[in-house]
């Protein structure tokens, strides 16, 4: 496969990692994961968080690092590595995960609409809304994509203010005791927290539309450890505010938090919630729905549109026939872990596979 070539107006400033990054991985994942993760290692949760935050850096080190090597995307390294056969099939798996990803986003979403919100309203009718919107920002091409990631992040912070007020009521000896797991455990931990750190992954196809793109690993650094933070900020508030047994049976920790805001112009605050959380999660829709299609254009030689509508029909389908609390927990259970296990132990093998190439061509 030939080299990726982008047109230096579809691309984007290596700033705008920043907000690639950090607007994929926050999202439906920073609603729930306090419940597992306060399951498998309690109060020494914090450090599977920091840990899966450090793989999570050695991840995108290696991503540079492989794209330094080749520059261009997974599908041109996949190829470069193993041959246009194998590289295929591996580029297929990536832009099947990439969908399935997407998907569960959407699905989860329209979840937390139904129980928090409008329980009459039918998944097929959200669906819709959603994939219409995704439709349209993905047609209007990369740009466009980062200018939502963008805003999400900048009119989302405001949201900060829910695990400060759950502060007023917290108890922080619940945050004690420390260091009383097994290594084994802290590991396990990661697994739970390996959701809300998703999202990364996603520089493997919008590389080529970064203007010098290696400068922009700092970048994607910086967004990565922000995430990890925020992540952080949002365990130790909700370990603070919940005893463990009671944060191991709840299920949404940060929505049912909000049900103890109290203003004098609001009587349901988790309304206001759950409803500006669409403007947090549309990054996460819009963007592995992005990466798909271009992957399948890049395969394929097809207009990235058209994907685009095979996705979202067999989005709709789903949510029209399939889609159950049953279904949700499954498509969770693909995702998260095995999709982190699954790139924590692909990239390294690309990166030697890609070094051994190198290697043979010089001798």
């Amino acid at each position: 496969m030939n080299q990726v070539s982008v047109n230096d107006k579809y691309k984007v400033s290596p700033f705008y990692v920043f907000f690639l990054v950090h607007a994929m991985q926050v999202g439906l994942g920073l609603l729930s994961f306090q419940r597992d993760l306060a399951k498998a290692t309690g109060t020494d949760g914090w450090i599977s968080i920091l840990l899966t935050g450090l793989i999570v850096h050695i991840l995108i080190w290696l991503i540079y690092k492989i794209f330094r090597m080749v520059p261009g995307d997974i599908i041109y390294a996949n190829n470069h590595a193993f041959g246009k056969w194998i590289g295929n099939l591996f580029s297929l798996i990536f832009i099947l995960y990439f969908f399935v990803l997407g998907m569960t986003i959407i699905t989860g979403y329209i979840e937390v609409i139904h129980i928090w919100m409008f329980e009459e309203v039918p998944s097929w009718a959200l669906s819709l809304v959603f994939l219409f919107l995704i439709y349209y920002i993905n047609t209007g091409g990369f740009r466009t994509v980062t200018g939502i990631a963008f805003f999400a992040i900048f009119l989302s912070y405001w949201l900060l203010f829910v695990p400060f007020y759950g502060l007023k009521f917290a108890d922080f000896t619940n945050l004690q005791p420390i260091f009383h797991h097994t290594l084994l455990e802290i590991m396990k931990g990661t697994r739970s927290t390996s959701f809300s750190m998703l999202g990364f992954e996603m520089i493997l196809m919008f590389y080529p539309f970064i203007k010098n793109a290696e400068t922009s690993k700092k970048y994607a650094h910086g967004g990565a450890l922000l995430t990890t933070l925020l992540t952080l900020l949002m365990y130790l508030a909700s370990m603070a505010f919940y005893s463990q047994k009671h944060l191991t049976i709840t299920i949404w920790p940060t929505l049912t938090m909000t049900s103890v805001i109290e203003l004098p112009f609001i009587q349901r605050f988790e309304y206001i919630m759950v409803s500006w959380w669409l403007i947090v999660i549309i990054p996460n829709m819009v963007i592995p729905l992005w990466a798909a299609s271009r992957g399948i254009k890049r395969l394929f030689n097809v207009e990235q549109k058209y994907p685009l509508w095979v996705m979202s029909i067999i989005i709709l389908l789903i949510n029209i026939f399939f889609f159950d609390r049953e279904a949700l927990y499954i498509l969770n259970k693909i995702i998260n872990p095995y999709s982190m296990c699954f790139i924590v132990l692909y990239l390294p093998l690309l990166l030697v596979f890609i070094k051994i190439k190198k290697w043979r061509k010089r001798l």
